[in-house]
């Protein structure tokens, strides 16, 4: 049985996602709600009796054409079902290719593209296709150390951050409420504002009410403050053992304490009390192992590989999108569907 839920059908969507045996808050229904702009939400699910892949993605429709491709929301998606990825038998895996691949020639979809989930094994699925990407690596802290241990693997500039917000008094505090939430968006925007964002990262005040208000996961707003000042402030996500930073922005007069690895280390123990196994701080920008990268190696140097999925399921009309734009299929552009580029 084959279904497309749309962002119509609520509670048949969280539905899916509450029976799936490995999931995050990225794969939400309440998540994808929020999407603003990039795409149309659709949640692709193949079943057997029982047993289902369900697949959250992104309908976009193709400039000049009537063909459409298929992206993801910001963050680690990809498919997910009632069972773990090396637990679902060949057929069924065999099946759902089968019938994702006619689901992309009945509507016109040319290519797919989705991040996938460093913690989960979706590449067992997956590579049935082709077009497993290796994006780079992610930086965990394992939660199931003790405190301790964990503070022994900190390179020296980490701990000596953190000892000084302790020095200076620094606190941290988990806030609700409008004026919480205004206060993060000052200093996030501020944040963007520095470091060049794209239009795409500037969401509005009720992007951030909506994200921190569901039942559908664990979503906190932690704040830094020096004094009576915030200094530094997060939306970070709690979900089955796994927290993700999210969003973050720091005061640009404050950059220099570093309070973000102050942060950091607290966190790490609010997961613990709240039974957490991992702590996610992503990797770098483009998942490059840039300065933001070793920023976070500076915590631990325990990571995981990430990985995309970049699926041509037309090649021939790929090639006439490229040709139409004068683009080399074969050009050094880490970038799909590359007929977007530019």
């Amino acid at each position: 049985m084959i279904k497309l839920l749309t962002i119509h059908d609520k509670l048949e969507w969280t539905s899916y996602v509450q029976k799936a045996a490995e999931y995050d808050f990225y794969h939400t229904w309440h998540y994808h709600a929020l999407e603003t702009g990039q795409g149309i939400p659709l949640l692709f699910v193949y079943q057997e009796h029982d047993d289902y892949i369900a697949f959250p993605l992104l309908k976009r429709p193709i400039p000049g054409s009537d063909l459409y491709d298929l992206g993801s929301v910001y963050g680690y998606t990809g498919p997910f079902s009632n069972k773990k990825m090396d637990e679902l038998g060949n057929t069924l895996k065999e099946n759902f290719k089968h019938a994702f691949q006619d689901f992309l020639i009945d509507g016109k979809y040319v290519s797919v593209f989705t991040r996938m989930h460093p913690f989960f094994k979706q590449q067992l699925l997956l590579e049935k296709f082709g077009g497993i990407y290796e994006n780079g690596r992610t930086v965990v802290i394992d939660l199931s150390e003790s405190i301790e241990e964990q503070r022994n693997k900190y390179k020296q500039s980490t701990m000596d951050a953190i000892k000084h917000a302790w020095n200076k008094g620094f606190k941290v505090k988990e806030e609700r409420g409008p004026d919480a939430i205004a206060l993060f968006v000052k200093i996030y925007l501020e944040n963007m504002n520095r470091v060049g964002a794209s239009p795409y990262y500037f969401f509005n005040q009720e992007y951030f009410n909506k994200i921190l208000n569901t039942p559908e996961y664990d979503a906190r707003l932690i704040t830094a403050y020096d004094g009576d000042i915030a200094i530094c402030s997060t939306i970070i996500m709690f979900t089955n053992g796994i927290i993700q930073a999210h969003l973050i922005g720091t005061l640009n007069e404050y950059l220099h304490h570093s309070p973000a690895k102050f942060m950091a280390d607290e966190i790490s123990i609010l997961g613990r009390s709240l039974g957490m196994r991992y702590y996610n701080l992503g990797g770098g920008l483009g998942f490059k192992e840039d300065a933001l990268f070793k920023w976070k190696l500076g915590f631990t140097e325990h990571c995981l590989d990430y990985k995309s999925w970049r699926y041509i399921a037309n090649p021939a009309i790929y090639q006439e999108l490229l040709d139409k734009k004068d683009i080399d299929k074969n050009a050094d552009i880490d970038f799909f569907p590359l007929y977007r580029y530019a």
